[in-house]
């Protein structure tokens, strides 16, 4: 189904709730599995965090996780644990083109079984479980960071923990970061210095009872600095619920959005985004994104929409993601009047001088895209396919809109 949005305003000041960090849920939730004395707040609703809660929970053979990338990584290592049994992990037809090769070599190199059930080096796999003897393990660093996540996650409850070794440029480190501050934050120690992780054993009895609360998502709020940034200046939003120093590498917002002409406001958990200021045609935004690949999207759409020249790097990840990104960015940006030139990790965009009305974006089954585009119903009528694609990570996303005043019609 197709989404038309009418060239539409939205109200001077808003208040939104955001769902709970995707990045944040999908690590507590496994491990909840592994330590259950762990209780979770302000979960996600998105479709990716069902996913997870219920393969988690599976008996069957063969769990099929659809288009959940996070989840594809973190429950290959985890079912690599589960002694005597036997799990097929599978997905959709995009999940089983994403290479899953190089988490599948280092929990082999643990002592795991793990297979490969159609082509080498992608899902479906067959994994069988048992326990893994081995603590060192070495892997390369610059492909995707849920790799070296997934390790981490299942590395205390291995008998002497893991001493993993990343070769390369280590990608999103933040992300991996994120991961640390949560095993530390339920008694797990961890050490990350140069290009070596340590994380030391623990058993569940050691393990006290821990509640913790998953921060609103930052992802999520891209687009909200997106629209704020395509309003007038005084146009305020307000987001709940966030932290100051948030363990999201995409709080990085906050900063970046500056060159758009939006400044953030930190109060108690609420961040309030004004647009203070009209940005110049002649600048240029400019960004290494390699610690924030998730909002390049968001940040190519509000360049081109405000007639801005764009370069971006770090986001050679996206060509793995639910849709080569780069591609698709550059496929619908030119549809809708704009010139992008893609490289294997960059995104160059020329300023624009108009954006064509009543355009239908294409989103390729990634939620990004919908959602990253929606913000142009600002500045010109748009159409957005398969609309409802944005439950994988923020079911709402729409109604939302609609609460700040954008008018739509499926």
């Amino acid at each position: 189904m197709n989404l038309q949005l009418e060239k539409s305003s939205i109200k001077k000041q808003t208040a939104i709730q955001v769902t709970g960090s995707k990045s944040e849920t999908n690590r507590l939730l496994l491990l909840q599995a592994l330590y259950p004395n762990i209780e979770i707040k302000n979960i996600s609703n998105s479709d990716d965090s069902q996913l997870m809660t219920k393969a988690l929970a599976s008996k069957n053979k063969v769990v099929d996780i659809h288009h959940a990338g996070t989840a594809m990584r973190f429950l290959t290592a985890f079912f690599a644990l589960k002694q005597d049994r036997e799990t097929i992990l599978t997905g959709s037809k995009r999940m089983k083109e994403r290479p899953i090769k190089i988490l599948v070599d280092a929990l082999n190199q643990l002592g795991a079984k793990i297979t490969y059930q159609e082509n080498e080096g992608y899902p479906p796999i067959l994994i069988k479980g048992k326990k893994l003897t081995k603590h060192q393990v070495a892997l390369s660093a610059d492909v995707s960071s849920q790799y070296i996540s997934a390790l981490l996650l299942i590395a205390s409850k291995l008998e002497n923990g893991i001493e993993l070794a990343l070769k390369g440029k280590i990608t999103s480190v933040p992300y991996i970061k994120m991961t640390l501050s949560l095993l530390n934050q339920i008694g797990i120690e961890t050490q990350f210095e140069n290009n070596k992780i340590t994380v030391k054993p623990k058993n569940e009895t050691q393990t006290v009872k821990k509640s913790l609360t998953v921060e609103s998502d930052w992802s999520s709020a891209s687009y909200f600095y997106s629209i704020v940034a395509l309003s007038n200046v005084g146009t305020i939003i307000e987001l709940a619920s966030y932290k100051e120093n948030s363990l999201q590498g995409d709080s990085a917002l906050a900063k970046l959005y500056e060159s758009f002409g939006v400044t953030t406001t930190f109060k108690n958990t609420t961040i309030i985004l004004e647009k203070t200021k009209v940005i110049s045609k002649n600048a240029i935004i400019n960004f290494d994104l390699a610690n924030a690949p998730d909002i390049a999207q968001t940040i190519a759409v509000s360049a081109f929409a405000l007639g801005l020249k764009c370069d971006l790097t770090g986001l050679h990840t996206l060509k793995i993601k639910e849709t080569d990104r780069l591609e698709a960015l550059k496929t619908e940006i030119e549809k809708l009047g704009g010139t992008v030139n893609v490289t294997n990790n960059s995104l160059h965009l020329t300023a624009a001088t108009s954006i064509k009305n009543d355009i239908s974006i294409s989103t390729y089954n990634d939620h990004r895209m919908a959602m990253a585009f929606a913000p142009l119903a600002l500045k010109v009528p748009i159409e957005i396919e398969d609309y409802m694609v944005v439950s994988k990570s923020y079911p709402t996303f729409w109604e939302d809109l609609k609460s700040l005043g954008f008018q739509n019609k499926a």
